[in-house]
Parts: structure tokens; sequence; C-alpha cells
């Protein structure tokens, strides 16, 4: 009897213990699966890019325009006044290097000299050449007339001798006219000459206007008053020792401070969510304390590949709707685009939601069990998904699973709630478009009407 008492002891100490093994071995693989709770409410979707500030009007601050028709095509940046100098018009704002343009100038001036003295010998060539054909034009007229006073004291002579007086009057006679129009001809010559070496010293010297011309423009003054802007391009900012182009010879800008747009590249991911007339978040990063409103106004129809970055991006202009001292052109931007606001919807961070073999679910805790349940999900942010159906707002759901995930049982949606909120989506979708829509016509109208109350009647580069 005591053994069989001692037995029954050993197996139930044994069959406790394996009960409080096996449950708290349970309980330790339960407390590492973190869960939430579904979120219901309103819902954004946004896009976030960063970008730059720019003046939404600016007078550009250019060099010499006419470079390309003197022969220069580069030239470099000597002097600059310092980026942000308030200038008022006529100011100066830089100085170009002239040492091309001086080798051009005296290159030029040579030419000049060179074509005055062919211009000079060709006059004095010309003018001995007319003086020895006209000295001939005047000893033959003495000679014509000593031969006619040669036929009349010859009248009563043998009637040979009278031809023979006559023929030399015609000899001299045809040689007095070949004579005129040799000199002519002589003239009409020395004339061509003296004309194309005149034109040649015209052209010269229109070269010789135009280099000086194109010389004071090397000193660059301000068109307007604004705060100077040092421009760019794709090796930064120009400033002293930067080179300018002949096909763009800009050195600087002139912002109208009191309107900016911040210029910001999307990926080429994200830029299908991204419409005119959406909202944005603007920070400054120079204070990011502030916080600024601004509209999208234009969203580029092709892509671009920026140095440094792997992937695509989409030009995207934002409207910056506050004015405020603080702002200054170039200063970097964080942008939150709000894509879309959904006011009641059921969400769950997106590491809930898992999708295999086109099958969507999500693993929602059922009293102290998982299983899978299947959902319908709809839009996403960074961080959440939309779950159009297949939960209800107090369900709990895993954001870490438990190790036999695949062996969960798997809920399936009824098919009708399935498709009733399919065709809830469609809805949900169409009136999204439609929204976006009247908010790219609306800002494309407003824009408009802004930019025609603050032109002012002056003339802007955007």
């Amino acid at each position: 009897m005591k053994n069989t008492t001692l037995i029954i002891t050993i197996f139930a100490l044994i069959a406790i213990g394996a009960y409080y093994f096996f449950t708290r071995s349970s309980d330790t693989e339960t407390s590492k699966v973190i869960t939430t709770e579904v979120k219901q409410g309103p819902f954004n979707i946004y896009v976030n890019a960063t970008g730059e500030l720019k003046a939404k009007r600016s007078v550009k601050v250019r060099g010499p325009q006419g470079m390309r028709s003197v022969g220069i095509y580069q030239t470099t940046i000597s002097n600059m006044i310092p980026e942000g100098t308030v200038v008022k018009k006529g100011d100066f704002v830089a100085s170009l290097d002239k040492t091309e343009l001086a080798s051009k100038m005296s290159d030029v001036q040579t030419e000049i000299d060179k074509v005055q003295t062919q211009l000079a010998q060709a006059q004095i060539d010309t003018a001995i050449d007319m003086k020895e054909i006209r000295d001939q034009l005047a000893n033959l007229e003495f000679s014509m007339q000593q031969e006619k006073l040669e036929i009349e004291k010859n009248r009563f002579e043998p009637q040979m001798i009278i031809e023979e007086s006559k023929l030399k009057l015609e000899k001299s006679e045809r040689d007095y006219t070949q004579l005129q129009d040799k000199l002519r001809l002589k003239k009409i010559q020395s004339e061509a000459k003296i004309e194309e070496i005149d034109a040649n010293l015209r052209q010269q010297t229109n070269k010789m206007q135009q280099l000086s011309a194109i010389s004071a423009e090397f000193t660059v003054m301000a068109p307007e008053d604004w705060m100077l802007i040092y421009a760019q391009d794709w090796n930064g900012k120009k400033s002293p020792g930067s080179q300018i182009n002949a096909w763009e010879p800009t050195v600087a800008e002139l912002p109208d401070l009191s309107e900016f747009i911040s210029v910001i590249y999307v990926n080429e991911v994200d830029v299908s969510k991204v419409k005119k007339g959406q909202n944005v978040e603007i920070k400054v990063d120079a204070f990011p304390e502030k916080l600024f409103k601004g509209l999208i106004s234009e969203v580029a129809n092709i892509g671009q590949q920026l140095r440094n970055q792997d992937a695509k991006v989409f030009e995207v202009t934002v409207q910056v709707n506050e004015a405020d001292s603080v702002l200054r052109p170039a200063m970097t931007t964080s942008n939150e685009i709000l894509v879309f606001a959904y006011e009641n919807v059921l969400s769950v961070p997106l590491e809930a939601y898992q999708k295999n073999d086109s099958i969507e679910y999500i693993v929602v805790k059922n009293g102290n069990k998982y299983v899978r349940q299947e959902v319908l999900g709809h839009v996403s942010n960074n961080d959440e998904i939309v779950i159009a159906a297949g939960l209800e707002a107090d369900d709990i759901v895993c954001l870490t699973f438990p190790p036999n995930l695949s062996e969960l049982p798997l809920l399936a949606l009824d098919p009708a709630a399935k498709e009733k909120a399919k065709e809830e989506m469609t809805i949900a979708n169409t009136d999204r478009a439609k929204k976006e829509q009247e908010n790219a016509s609306k800002v494309k109208s407003d824009l408009a009407r802004r930019d025609v109350g603050s032109a002012g009647g002056a003339i802007f580069t955007n």
C-alpha cells in the first residue's frame, strides 16, 4: 500500500512539473509577440521630400550678351560683391577677366594699322600711275599738234609725203584714245582696290567698336534694386574665380523676396501620388521651429537624374503661402506633401500587414490564441495601411508573430463583404481623383490671379 501511494505521488509531481514547464514555455513564447490595437479615425497619406527655396520672380544679372559675336566663348569672374548685398540700380556687381578681350583688341588694332598702311600705299601707287598716264597723254597731245602743223606745212609737197604725215597723225590719235581708255580703266581698277582695302578697314573698325562696347559690359552693373544672390550651375555657385560662358552669361540674380517657391525632387516611386493643388507643410532647416504652408503648383512630366543619386526624380514646385523676413533663396527645406486625407477609417501599422500568394492577412489575437484573418488592404503611408475589410475597431493585431505562423488557422473573408468593400474602395478612389482634379484647377486659377496681381508691370524671369 505504501509503495502504491509513493508511485502515485511521484507521477502526480511529474505531471504538475510538466504542466508548469509547458505552461511557462507557452507564456514565454506568447510574451515575445508584440501587439497593438486597430486604430480608427483620420488617416493621412504623406510624401516627404527635401528641397530648396527660390524666389518666385527674379531679375538675372548678366554679363556681356555678344561675346560669341567677337569669338569669346568663356571668361572668368574676377571680382564680385558679397552675396546678400542689397544693391541699387546701376551699382557695381562684378567685373570679368578681360585678358582674352584685350588680346583680341590688340590683334584688331594691329590689323587696322596694317590696313591703313595698305590704304595709304595704294593711294600713293594710284596717284603715281595716274600721273604717268596723264603725262603720256600730254606728250601725245603736243605731238599731235606738231603733226597737224607738219601736214599743213607739207600740203604742197608730193602726195606721198602728205599721206605719210596723215598716217603719223592717225597713229598718234589712236595712241591718245588708247591712253584715255587706259586712264579710265586704271582709275576704275584703283578705285576698286582702294574700296576693297577701305571695306577691310571698316570691317576691322566695326570689330574694334564691338569689342569696345563689350569691354564696357565686362563691368557688370545691377539692372534693378534688390538683394543680390550668386547664380548657380552644375558646378555650384558662381563666385570670383568661376567661369561664365557665352550661352549663359548670368553671374547673379536679384530675387523678389516677397514671394518664394520650394523646388523639391520627388522619387519616381512616389511621383504618381503627387498632384497639383495638394497641401504641403514646409520646414526651413535653418529655422526648424517655423512651419510654413504651401501648395503644389507644378509637377514635372519628365524625370531627371541628379548627381550622386541612383534613382530618377521629378521636379515639383511648391508655392509658399506665407512671407517671412527670415526666408532667403537657396535655404534647404523639408517638405511634407499631404497626398490625401481620409476622415474615419481603420488602420494598422505596416508591420502587421502580410501578403502571401495573393492572400492579404493580419494575425489577430483571439483570447489566448492567434489566427490569421484575411483582410482587404487599401491605401498606405510610410507607417500604416488602411484596412477596408476584415477587422473591427477593438481587434488586437500582432506586430511580431508566433513561431508557428504558417500553422495558424486562416479565417477567410465573407465573399459578399469582400465585394462590397471593393466597390467602396472604387468609389473612394473615384472621389479622390475628382477632388485632386478640382484642386489642380483651383490652384491654377489662384496662382494665375496672384501672379497678375503681384507682377506690377515689370518683366521678371521665373
